[in-house]
């Protein structure tokens, strides 16, 4: 019997608050899900672009820490998305490492619905940097 995994937490507040659960985030690979609500739907009834954008964006980037030895953060250079159908019910996206090199990582990402149907497959370039320190604030 597989262990149940334990849930996966990255500060990211925008993410939270969409309600996103990052559930896969390790050999290149990052997995999230959405419960689709009334919040994240457009005028249609389905799941709102910019939501899956989100979705694609945010499993990409897990993947590609998730491919660094070092954990390196990341920014996202270009993001490429091609919508095939709408998402409906709850939403899993399966983000994937394809090519890394020193500074960039060139990844892929799948939207399924509820019914396993593929909704949207994305690319996207990310630029690997140093965990900065924080800076204080300094008030006069």
């Amino acid at each position: 019997m597989n262990k149940p995994q334990s849930p996966i937490l990255l500060d990211v507040p925008f993410l939270k608050l969409l309600g996103v659960k990052i559930t896969k985030m390790s050999d290149g690979i990052g997995e999230v899900t959405l419960e689709i609500e009334d919040k994240h739907m457009n005028s249609w009834k389905v799941a709102h672009g910019g939501v899956l954008l989100t979705l694609v964006d945010a499993a990409m980037a897990i993947s590609a820490r998730a491919s660094d030895p070092d954990d390196r953060s990341v920014v996202t250079i270009e993001l490429k998305n091609s919508f095939m159908q709408a998402a409906q019910g709850n939403v899993r996206v399966e983000g994937k490492t394809v090519h890394q090199s020193s500074t960039m990582a060139f990844c892929e990402a799948r939207v399924f619905d509820a019914n396993e149907k593929l909704c949207c497959l994305a690319t996207g370039t990310f630029k690997y940097f140093k965990n900065l320190p924080l800076r204080q604030k300094v008030i006069n």
